[in-house]
């Protein structure tokens, strides 16, 4: 099968690694099935696999992806849930402590076929496009666990997002604005701030900007440059719900005191259930979202997509066809 996948690691020249060509046809384990994948999209989790981070290099060569949606073996529509609990596991599969996704122990989705647990396959909407799925399994559940399992916000809430680009700041600014919060936004690009709002942003301010009100939760992927910020703009009550550390996760004040005084909230998020990623796709219909998508290449030219994604080009989705 063709595949994009990772033959070597470097912090400094992630593309080194990447190889686009021929690997063996997945074989499924017991109560796994192979999906015929239609098309698969990329996110950061790719680029630092590169990098080295989260991926070992003793199971290199790994086919990376953990967005992907096809067909099953009886010929259904399916969108590839990418969290993989361990054997027995029951409940929420995020809590397992020894849950994987995709790409990190078993070959991921950046491919003409995949191999997934039975039970990780979600009906795709008729509604969506394979382009328009794809975006979900990843980002879009990423977002909307941050939002609606976690945020605590009622409609009509103050909701900041924390840079305006990629693809979970897209999502949480599409699917806020779809559910009635008011989303707000930082952004130190002034075209992505435009974006922003043409997606559904109520506002958009510079980062660091000192708010003219303070909001009732905070999205945070950014890490150690907007913690500061993140804990002045809240409200006493309020949440941040933190999903990524794109810029360290070391910040220069853990401003503890305003924490505990102003009694915050800071919450960890990391991707969805089976059972959100089904409640997304439903909803994404229901609203008529339509998930924004950077760029769509054929999968044989993968390397243009990453290129664009470690050149700090994107905004929205990068999807593959197959």
């Amino acid at each position: 099968m063709l595949a994009a996948y990772a033959v070597s690691q470097s912090q400094t020249d992630p593309l080194s690694g990447l190889e686009v060509g021929e690997r063996p046809d997945p074989e499924p384990r017991d109560g796994w099935v192979v999906v015929d994948l239609k098309a698969c999209a990329l996110n950061h989790h790719d680029v630092w696999s590169l990098r080295g981070v989260g991926l070992p290099a003793d199971r290199l060569p790994m086919v990376l992806g953990c967005d992907g949606a096809g067909i099953d073996p009886e010929g259904n529509e399916v969108l590839v849930h990418a969290v993989i609990p361990s054997d027995g596991w029951q409940g929420d599969e995020t809590l397992d402590p020894r849950r994987t996704l995709l790409s990190e122990l078993h070959d991921g989705t950046l491919a003409t076929k995949v191999a997934v647990p039975r039970g990780n396959l979600v009906p795709k909407p008729a509604e969506l496009s394979w382009e328009q799925a794809v975006c979900l399994p990843t980002a879009w559940l990423t977002a909307y666990r941050m939002l609606f399992t976690n945020a605590g916000v009622q409609p009509g809430g103050t909701v900041l997002v924390q840079g305006a680009a990629g693809g979970v700041a897209t999502a949480l600014i599409q699917l806020g604005s779809a559910a009635g919060y008011r989303m707000w936004v930082t952004s130190r690009d002034e075209a992505k701030g435009a974006a922003a709002l043409s997606l559904g942003a109520d506002r958009v301010f510079a980062a660091g900007e000192r708010l003219p009100a303070r909001v009732d939760a905070i999205m945070e992927t950014v890490g150690a440059a907007t913690w500061s910020h993140s804990v002045n703009s809240l409200n006493p009550g309020g949440t941040i719900v933190i999903s990524g550390a794109t810029s360290g996760d070391a910040p220069a004040k853990a401003e503890l005191t305003k924490i505990f005084f102003k009694q915050l909230r800071v919450i960890g998020s990391t991707m969805g259930s089976r059972a959100e990623l089904e409640r997304l796709a439903n909803f994404v219909v229901a609203q008529g979202i339509d998930p924004v998508i950077d760029s769509v290449h054929p999968l044989a030219n993968a390397r243009e997509g990453f290129a664009r994604m470690v050149d700090g080009q994107v905004t929205g989705k990068v999807v593959f066809t197959t």
